[in-house]
């Protein structure tokens, strides 16, 4: 394959009206409404999570849902996620999964972990949800064989997405997929002095656009949902 490289490309217009009269919430409240309706057990997630007083970070449900339709969609039987918090994301990934179906979801704080299988049971899931605590470069590393699991997910520190991707190659079959929200980071990967955090997912954005192992876009839901195809 030829070497990557930019190039200058033609700017398309999006078919969108401009920003100033484009109201994303009220778009995402409609996908919600239609598509993405939250059940008793959804809304208590985020009750949990308040109480514990974790930071209101969860997926909102509209990206909730395209992530649901992409793991059924793949038919997904193995699934890691990397970022757990109190489980809201992890409930909609397990309701994607056949009975016989396996998410292991990763957190780094053990009071979010808690939290989260309580939720999980609570909702019927917990059968075929494994929540597992520490540092997670080290737990997707011990994970295996390689190409075991349909999909990968990675919601968690942004700035190590990076280090994440050479551990989801490995463990993503042919076919499957890797999926990392916000890979907009706010709009912020636009801007060179946006912080270290949208330095490091514009570098995430650009390894993947590069690397032979994926085909690759970013679907424009909420933060911007990654998702790659692994060859």
């Amino acid at each position: 394959m030829a070497e990557w490289r930019e190039r200058e490309i033609d700017r398309v217009p999006s078919g969108a009206p401009l920003p100033s009269a484009l109201d994303h919430d009220a778009l995402d409240l409609y996908v919600q409404r239609l598509f993405a309706d939250e059940d008793d057990h959804l809304r208590a997630v985020r009750a949990r999570a308040d109480r514990a007083g974790m930071p209101r970070i969860q997926l909102p449900p509209a990206t909730a849902r395209a992530l649901q339709i992409l793991v059924a969609a793949a038919g997904a039987r193995r699934v890691v996620e990397v970022g757990t918090l109190a489980g809201y994301s992890a409930l909609w990934i397990a309701r994607a999964l056949p009975p016989s179906g396996r998410l292991i979801t990763l957190e780094i704080n053990p009071d979010h972990a808690a939290v989260a299988r309580r939720s999980l049971a609570a909702a019927g899931v917990a059968d075929r949800v494994e929540v597992r605590v520490g540092d997670a470069a080290a737990l997707l590393a011990a994970l295996g064989p390689d190409g075991a699991f349909d999909v990968v997910f990675l919601d968690a520190d942004k700035e190590r997405y990076p280090v994440y991707l050479e551990e989801a190659a490995r463990l993503l079959r042919p076919g499957g997929l890797l999926l990392a929200d916000n890979a907009f980071w706010s709009g912020r990967v636009l801007d060179p002095d946006g912080g270290e955090v949208a330095a490091q997912l514009n570098r995430f954005n650009r390894l993947v656009a590069r690397d032979p192992r994926f085909e690759a876009t970013i679907l424009p839901v909420g933060d911007g949902l990654m998702l790659g195809v692994r060859d």
